[in-house]
């Protein structure tokens, strides 16, 4: 029951597409390294747009050839006749970022909030990255709804925290997160600087991993007096693959 979180995963390859960073890496890594891996992509939050899953199929085929790579697209219609059954077969789920409250909206329509669940509980690795970090949890701050961030408090709470993505790149994260968190919108949580992911065992917290240095991750709560704590965690530098 491994789940990773990241603000992070592929990462431009210096042209015009991308190439598979050390996040989606160490996301097969949790999988157990199976010798031909199975790994589906999710493009929800991005309507699936095609543009994206291109650039994702090239960068999998030419870092990763061993890898049976898919896809599973909602609109307009699935794509495969099994959603569950697709699902289910996988080592490692990964979802884009976007609109993750479009995402939710849409995955509920399609019965994923089960899903993914019955999946994780099957041992399948749910990972992504920003609004494919915020669906696994509580709730968090996004930019769903317009340029002013908001936070979304649907989640599918497979952990129960709230989470928010580019605690460093985005500067209105920070306060409106702890301001959530302080007034009870949003239970306790965790945030990722870019680069960084959360790996979950079950709901517990294993580490913090990062593909760049200079990246941390963030445990935000409230102490006794009820004021909002925010403590730096020092992820694993993962190594350039």
């Amino acid at each position: 029951m491994n789940i990773l979180a990241t603000s992070g995963g592929f990462v431009p390859d210096g042209r015009w597409g991308a190439r598979v960073g050390p996040l989606i890496h160490h996301a097969l890594h949790l999988a157990g390294d199976p010798s031909r891996p199975k790994l589906c992509l999710l493009a929800t939050a991005t309507g699936d747009d095609l543009t994206h899953y291109a650039r994702y199929y090239c960068a999998l085929a030419r870092d990763l050839p061993d890898l049976r790579a898919s896809h599973l697209a909602l609109f307009p219609m699935p794509n495969v006749a099994d959603v569950r059954a697709h699902l289910l077969e996988q080592d490692v789920v990964w979802v884009g970022g976007g609109s993750v409250a479009n995402l939710l909206a849409v995955w509920r329509t399609h019965g994923l909030d089960i899903i993914m669940r019955e999946a994780w509980e099957a041992g399948v690795v749910l990972a992504g990255v920003s609004a494919g970090s915020l669906c696994w949890h509580v709730g968090g701050t996004t930019d769903s709804f317009g340029p002013d961030l908001r936070p979304v408090t649907d989640g599918l709470a497979l952990l129960p925290f709230s989470n928010t993505p580019h605690y460093d790149s985005e500067p209105g994260r920070r306060p409106l997160y702890q301001k959530l968190v302080a007034d009870g919108t949003l239970p306790p949580g965790w945030a990722t600087d870019d680069g960084v992911g959360l790996h979950f065992h079950g709901t517990e917290l294993v580490e913090a991993v990062a593909d760049r240095a200079q990246a941390y991750a963030w445990q935000v709560e409230m102490d006794p007096d009820g004021n909002v704590v925010e403590t730096t965690v020092t992820p694993r530098r993962l190594s350039g693959v």
